[in-house]
C-alpha cells in the first residue's frame, strides 16, 4: 500500500492503455517506455489521483488521471532529496546542480522536510533525462505550521546566494505559496490549492480558503 500521492510525487503504474481515446501519440509512446507520471493539483474522483505525463520536448505535457489502486512505485521529492543522487551527478557544474549542492545543508538544517521538483526532480528521480544547463532548481518545503514573514525572508537571502536560480514553494496543509511571494510586502498571497488558485492573507488559514 503506498502512502496518499501529493502535489509533485513521482507514480509508476499509468500505462499507455489506460489513457482516453484522444490522448496524444507522443503521451502513449511515454508511457510505454514506462515513464513516470507527476501528480498535479486538481480534482480527482475517490479512488483516483490528477497527473501529469511529460514528453521529451518542453512543450509536451498533458494532463489526465490515474486509478490509485495502479501505482506500482511513489517517489516523492522529500525521498529525491534523503537519497541525494545528485552529489555524484554527472553534470554537477551545471548551476541547478551547484545550487542545491549550496542549499541542502541549510535545508536540512530547517528542521522540516523538504524535496526537489520540477525536471531536475524528475530526472534524479528516474534517471529520465530531463534537466539542462539553464534549468532552474525547483524546490518543495512542507510546512505544516505557520512560518511568519521575515522568516521567509531570511531563507530567500540563502538562495539568492546560490550559484542559480531557485524557486521554493511552501506547501501548507492547504495548498502551495510561493517564498519569495510570501516574503515579499504583498498583502495578499496567491494559494495553489485542489481547485484553483486563490488569493488569501493567510496560506495556513482554513477558513480563507473557499470550499
Amino acid at each position: 500500500m503506498h502512502p496518499t500521492p501529493r502535489p509533485h510525487d513521482l507514480l509508476w503504474g499509468l500505462r499507455p492503455e489506460h489513457l482516453p481515446q484522444e490522448a496524444p501519440v507522443w503521451a502513449r509512446a511515454a508511457l510505454g517506455g514506462h515513464v513516470p507520471v507527476v501528480v498535479r493539483r486538481a480534482p480527482a474522483e475517490h479512488g483516483w489521483v490528477a497527473v501529469g505525463i511529460r514528453g521529451a520536448a518542453r512543450e509536451q505535457r498533458y494532463a489526465s488521471w490515474m486509478r490509485l489502486s495502479d501505482i506500482s512505485r511513489l517517489v516523492s521529492p522529500q525521498s529525491v532529496a534523503r537519497a541525494g543522487r545528485w552529489r555524484a551527478h554527472a553534470r554537477r557544474h551545471w548551476p541547478a546542480l551547484r545550487a542545491l549542492e549550496h542549499v541542502a545543508p541549510h535545508l536540512d538544517g530547517l528542521g522540516l522536510a523538504w524535496g526537489v521538483t520540477g525536471s531536475l526532480g524528475f530526472e534524479l528521480a528516474s534517471g529520465i533525462r530531463a534537466a539542462h544547463p539553464q534549468s532552474d532548481l525547483d524546490l518543495t518545503l512542507l510546512a505544516p505550521h505557520t512560518l511568519d514573514r521575515a522568516w521567509a525572508r531570511m531563507l530567500c537571502a540563502v538562495l539568492d546566494a546560490a550559484p542559480g536560480r531557485i524557486d521554493l514553494q511552501l506547501e501548507t496543509p492547504h495548498g502551495a505559496v510561493a517564498l519569495r511571494e510570501w516574503a515579499g510586502d504583498a498583502a495578499r498571497v496567491l494559494l495553489k490549492t485542489q481547485r484553483g488558485p486563490q488569493l488569501v492573507d493567510d496560506p495556513w488559514l482554513l477558513q480563507q480558503v473557499a470550499a
